[in-house]
């Protein structure tokens, strides 16, 4: 029960994050237009690479980012203020300038219009799961907790990144209908929503990694 509860808990953390930084549904728009030369069936296969590709990124920043980070002496709670910092100021900066989000989104997706295999680059990398998105899972893996309940959190996060992949591979693949239903107007206003939340989160990562060193200073004076 203890194991699932922190399992739960775990994946109410990392999913919002993880989708609030990817945006599938924002990114689907984009899809939508730089893949238009491409048959359906084209356009579906790739739409699944690129959630399997973004799959893989995710869980490799979250199993051994912060492990590669602590190998060169940087503590879990710089960590967590450096990348709390990071995620709020990711949030920040979508909250205030979605247009040019969507702009600099697609810059980075305009190579796949032309080129044969595009599925890991550009539409993974840096399109799909880019700087941003492996920034956040690695401060993810930061906020991991105590021992006893460290593979409860590894677990949830990981079905989170996962939940998220699926995200992009249903959004990709019918980016024409989300196109038709959403439309751009109030595709930006869930991505202001999401960039909201992320911001909050960030926030809080923030949070828990200052209180840390606040506590090991005042333990340090006992």
């Amino acid at each position: 029960m203890h194991f699932l509860s922190g399992l739960f808990a775990a994946f109410l953390v990392g999913f919002p994050a993880l989708v609030s930084i990817v945006n599938p549904l924002g990114g689907a728009l984009i899809y939508s237009q730089v893949t238009a030369d491409r048959s359906h069936a084209e356009r579906q296969a790739l739409a699944w690479r690129v959630a399997f590709y973004s799959a893989g990124v995710m869980l490799a920043a979250l199993w051994i980012g912060a492990t590669l980070l602590g190998f060169f002496g940087i503590s879990i709670e710089a960590l967590r203020i450096g990348g709390g910092l990071v995620v709020a100021v990711s949030g920040w900066q979508l909250l205030n300038n979605a247009d040019q989000e969507h702009d600099r989104k697609q810059e980075q997706a305009l190579p796949a219009s032309g080129a044969s295999d595009v599925a890991f680059f550009p539409l993974t990398i840096p399109f799909t799961a880019g700087p941003g998105t492996i920034s956040v899972a690695i401060t993810l893996s930061a906020t991991r907790p105590s021992v006893d309940t460290s593979l409860a959190y590894l677990v949830g996060i990981s079905g989170a990144a996962l939940v998220v992949a699926l995200a992009i591979g249903l959004c990709y693949a019918s980016a024409d209908r989300l196109v038709d239903l959403l439309g751009p107007a109030r595709a930006r206003i869930l991505t202001r929503l999401t960039a909201f939340l992320l911001l909050c989160i960030g926030v809080q990562i923030l949070i828990t990694g200052v209180r840390e060193v606040l506590q090991g200073v005042v333990a340090g004076h006992h």
